[in-house]
């Protein structure tokens, strides 16, 4: 007999994992992906594949996530895409906010590399937390700036925007950063639909009203 089930699959980005990066998303039924802490994003779209590739699909994929999925997606079996801020910065390269993100992350990732993390933070820390490197508070964050020092980049990849043609997509950003409005927009300009949720910045699916988009979406698949 023909499995004709669709699962729900959820990836994390950055921060949270697991279940606990999507809070009040799924049932028992649901996948929730925790990706190995060292791994790649290489070997995050092989984990993809092989654990989750076989089975219909509807995935959703939360900023750095999306950059896994996308590369995973023409094997596996996906009905529909819910991309939340999606962090696909390879599909908008020469977009004036995107490239100047790149370049101060790796201004930044290069004071880590030669073994600056002081350095490192004080550039990275205004560009993705807000306010300004404060001395006195190194001891309590050194420990945030050496994981983000280690984690993935979600550009350089060979990303590109076609891999997801043809999956219906819908997009949720959160109308505060203008890098993920204008992924949006490339993934818009590629069949997909855009929803912008503003009151939560990054993380959209913690607002009310994300299940109803979520849910009205599904139900149009």
């Amino acid at each position: 007999m023909v499995d004709m089930r669709i699962r729900r699959v959820h990836v994390h980005g950055a921060g949270r994992r697991g279940a606990d990066a999507w809070p009040d998303a799924g049932t028992e039924e649901d996948a929730f992906v925790s990706f190995p802490i060292a791994s790649t994003i290489s070997e995050q779209a092989e984990a993809l594949v092989r654990d989750h590739g076989s089975q219909r699909a509807i995935v959703y994929a939360h900023s750095i996530g999306a950059v896994p999925v996308a590369l995973a997606a023409r094997r596996m079996r996906i009905e529909g895409l819910v991309l939340v801020e999606p962090a696909l910065y390879d599909i908008a390269r020469g977009e004036e906010s995107i490239e100047r993100h790149i370049g101060i992350v790796s201004e930044a990732r290069a004071q880590a590399d030669a073994g600056d993390l002081r350095s490192f933070w004080a550039i990275l820390r205004p560009l993705m937390f807000g306010g300004p490197f404060d001395p006195d508070a190194w001891d309590r964050e050194q420990s945030a700036a050496d994981r983000w020092a280690a984690t993935n980049l979600p550009w350089g990849h060979g990303v590109r925007a076609g891999m997801m043609h043809g999956i219906p997509t819908l997009v949720v950003t959160g109308g505060w950063n203008d890098e993920y409005e204008q992924i949006a927009q490339v993934l818009v300009d590629g069949g997909a639909e855009h929803l912008v949720l503003a009151g939560a910045q990054h993380r959209p699916m913690d607002l009310p009203a994300f299940g109803a988009a979520a849910a009205a979406f599904e139900a149009s698949l």
